[in-house]
């Protein structure tokens, strides 16, 4: 393989002497082993990443760093950024430092307040701070450190010295991204670290798990912890889902918890569990709406009292944000020594308060040196006074001089250089490293790694991008050194669990909805494919004119045409490729899966995950851009249709009988029973001229034509028909085979689920046995078939009832809807009726 290096600028790679750190020639030597290009690795690894779904937040998203539309991409470049072991030694020694400090400081502010007393720290930064929450001061000893997890944002100067740009105390993103950039790394580049000996990021992670376990304010021996995230809105959502498997954490929203007597309680579909530990990835301020941002819906109203109580332990403590301010930088060597009494080892980028009138009239005779930051938000991004234009440049210098205390100063310091893929050239990059450390013991453990990012305009400080090219990070493993992971620990002995109803209430929402749109998704395709069979054909038979006039009314019945394409005077087959366009209910449905999808993706392996979204990115391509004729528009269908077959193989082989696929599997029967049982109410509602194309068309829709001829060959009569379709409980498209699975899943959720459930779907097992035997009891079956749609109807709308049913007991956690004088056996727990 020949790579060329553009060795320009690229003083990571270079000592004081211009020559190559050994760690870097231990790297390129690696890089030299590989078997085929450099950029083949590249784009195997954004495959993989995107395969994967690191590489974008939704399914749907697309692009390529090629074709330069990289909108929603993460990246990781196949060439990691490596650290000597004395380096990271000093990082981590400077790092802890300061996260004592930081620590310390939180402590003093939200308690005596000593350092704004005493001159160290100006009120202006403490009382004036958004990340300042009043509701968390006390003046009573605090029970736990409010700080377990730090981070900080560095940059290498022309010196050589690493500088710390930003902290990061309230829950810094980044570490669950390092994990997956090593793991995916890890495996599409194993030639380099076959040839680099590297410390693992593994005991990191039982580390940081073991802090979190210790952090129960009840000492319990198995604590139950939790993640609370923003939900899938939120940028960072992937890594929250990342770091609760890494961590064993459950994965929450504001809104799948509740207060029930000062205690924080998990929803979950058996009734309340509680919560010990949570680990916020929700801002502080919006994490109690009762006490803190009124208008926030991502909270849990009391929490706040829970945590003062002693009932929960919140990691980090919502007040750490106040450590972020970039003006708390400029006085953090004087609170080192006030606090520490020692000088601060790991220096911060020079750093001034405009508050002050030294600093700001240092800064305003020489702005070509400085960047402008708000004193107190650490997520905004700095600005340059000689960049802008005069106007904008005026009206900053009016907005300093009216607020000069809402103002900070960074001196404007060049970052270092790394070498980055571009094809099969290395080329140097600015770029910015992020570390992470844990409390655990006593004592600050950095991970031996990092998340390290090419810088690009306007991303020097704030927030985790949600897109651009990452590294991953390596600490060069010495034969001396010892790895530091959790001591361990007296196991107790856990019972044997198998459970069904261990799954939040969402969870099990959002499972059960996924099945029903995929199935809808099925039946829409399924339809879609019997229409253009007949439009296909030059002479359509009188018989296919009918068969097409009720398989429109089977779309139109399931909500899948457009219900104003015969007042535009559309033609059926205009109608139908409408329906894969922007704003077509065949498009809505891709996008609804394609939204669910990610909303259970931490229910999915990586595997299934993987072949849910290729095949559905496949089939949402197909549909939004195929040329728009009948024979693509089949084609699309029949991928959707294998979309829907994989989903239902990988579910049956992959998962676990528990309630993700209890839920699942219900969501489709229930949709599979009310479409069945609509689609066969339209066909059989015929004179009795056309009862047989009804009957023919029946066995069609339910996929069972070759079942039939193999029982009872070519002759069609009404009884065998509904026999095979309605009431055979062996055949998966039966109407029976529905219900009785239906049964089956209720009894299996949490003690034997519902009664009242399981009688709604005894009675519609029944309505539908008995719609085959008064039709086989008569003399005349084929007269008997003008009763059977009416009673199809009401199976349909008992189906939907029944769904009704398990919303409101499973999902808003209602009590069922049942008559006067009906008694329940096993009765909901009145701590669950009352959560919703």
């Amino acid at each position: 393989m020949m790579t060329r290096l553009a060795t320009e600028g690229v003083d990571e790679m270079v000592d004081g002497t211009g020559q190559v750190r050994l760690h870097w020639r231990r790297v390129l030597g690696g890089l030299s082993t590989l078997s085929d290009s450099l950029a083949n690795r590249q784009r195997r690894l954004d495959q993989a990443f995107e395969d994967e779904g690191v590489r974008s937040i939704l399914p749907g998203a697309q692009g390529s760093y090629e074709s330069g539309t990289t909108d929603g991409l993460w990246r990781c470049d196949p060439i990691p950024l490596p650290l000597s072991a004395a380096e990271f030694a000093e990082l981590e020694d400077g790092l802890g430092q300061r996260a004592t400090l930081l620590e310390m400081l939180l402590e003093d502010v939200y308690g005596r307040q000593d350092v704004v007393d005493t001159g160290h720290l100006p009120p202006a930064l403490v009382f004036n701070n958004p990340g300042f929450l009043r509701a968390c001061h006390t003046s009573r000893p605090p029970l736990h450190p409010r700080l377990n997890f730090y981070a900080a944002d560095l940059i290498r100067g022309p010196d050589g010295r690493w500088r710390v740009l930003s902290d990061r105390t309230s829950g810094a993103a980044g570490a669950g991204l390092a994990r997956e950039n090593r793991r995916i790394l890890s495996r599409v580049v194993p030639e380099m670290f076959r040839s680099v000996q590297i410390r693992p990021l593994r005991p990191f992670f039982d580390l940081w798990q073991e802090s979190l376990q210790q952090a129960t304010p009840l000492g319990r021996p198995s604590p139950n912890i939790a993640l609370l995230t923003p939900g899938t809105g939120s940028p960072q959502w992937l890594e929250h889902m990342f770091l609760s498997r890494e961590l064993g954490c459950t994965l929450v929203e504001g809104g799948d918890l509740t207060i029930r007597g000062g205690v924080v309680y998990l929803k979950m579909l058996t009734g309340l569990h509680r919560i010990d530990v949570i680990l916020r990835r929700l801002e502080g301020r919006m994490i109690d709406p009762l006490e803190l941002n009124a208008g926030s819906l991502l909270g849990v109203p009391g929490l706040l009292d829970a945590v003062r109580n002693g009932a929960v332990r919140i990691v980090n403590d919502p007040g750490t944000a106040l450590g972020e301010a970039p003006a708390i930088m400029a006085f953090l060597p004087g609170l080192a020594r006030y606090l520490l009494g020692e000088n601060l080892r790991l220096p911060s980028v020079e750093t001034l308060w405009l508050g002050d009138d030294d600093a700001r009239a240092q800064v305003l005779r020489d702005p070509q040196g400085w960047l402008l930051r708000s004193a107190t938000d650490g997520t905004a991004q700095p600005v340059h006074l000689p960049d802008l234009s005069a106007e904008a440049r005026a009206a900053w210098l009016e907005k300093i001089a009216a607020r000069p205390g809402d103002y900070a100063a960074l001196a404007s310091t060049p970052p270092s250089l790394a070498p980055c893929a571009r094809g099969d050239e290395l080329v140097p990059q600015a770029v910015i490293l992020r570390m992470f450390l844990v409390k655990s013991g006593g004592a600050w453990h950095a991970m031996p790694g990092g998340l390290a990012r090419h810088l690009e305009p306007g991303q020097l400080t704030g927030h985790l991008p949600t897109r651009g090219v990452s590294k991953d990070v390596w600490i060069m493993a010495e034969g001396s050194e010892h790895i530091v992971g959790p001591a361990a620990a007296l196991q107790v002995q856990l019972p044997i669990r198998r459970t069904y109803g261990e799954l939040p209430s969402r969870t099990a929402d959002n499972m059960f909805w996924l099945g029903r749109y995929i199935e809808r998704l099925e039946t829409g395709a399924r339809l879609t494919r019997a229409i253009i069979l007949r439009l296909g054909r030059s002479m359509p038979l009188p018989r296919e004119h009918l068969e097409l006039q009720l398989l429109e009314r089977c779309l139109a019945a399931s909500y899948l045409n457009d219900p104003d394409a015969e007042k535009k005077g559309m033609p059926l087959n205009a109608a139908i490729i409408s329906s894969i366009r922007d704003g077509g209910a065949i498009a809505r449905l891709l996008g609804h899966v394609s939204r669910l999808t990610e909303l259970v993706r931490d229910r999915l392996t990586g595997e299934m995950y993987a072949s849910f979204t290729h095949m559905l990115r496949a089939a949402s391509e197909e549909a939004a851009h195929g040329p728009g004729t009948l024979d693509t528009l089949a084609h699309t269908m029949a991928s959707i249709q294998r979309f829907s077959t994989l989903v239902s193989g990988l579910a049956a082989e992959n998962m676990v009988r528990g309630g993700s696929w209890l839920f699942l599997d219900m969501g489709r029967r229930v949709e599979r029973a009310a479409l069945t049982a609509d689609h066969l109410a339209i066909v059989l509602d015929q004179p009795e001229a056309r009862w047989e194309r009804g009957l023919h068309l029946a066995l069609e829709l339910c996929d069972s034509a070759i079942t039939y001829r193999s029982r009872y060959f070519t002759t069609v009569q009404p009884a065998p028909v509904l026999d095979l379709v309605v009431a055979d409980e062996s055949n998966p498209r039966a109407l029976a085979f529905q219900l009785t699975t239906l049964r089956s899943l209720l009894s299996n959720i949490g003690g034997g689920g519902d009664v009242t459930l399981k009688a709604q779907a005894e009675s519609l097992i029944r309505m539908a046995q008995a719609v085959v035997s008064d039709v086989v009891q008569r003399p005349d079956s084929t007269a008997a078939l003008g009763l059977v749609a009416p009673r199809l109807v009401a199976l349909a709308e008992g189906v939907r009832a029944l769904s009704d049913m398990v919303f409101r007991r499973y999902f808003a956690l209602l009590p069922v809807v049942r008559a006067v004088g009906v008694e329940q056996e096993d009765e909901a727990p009145a701590a669950l009726l009352g959560a919703a």
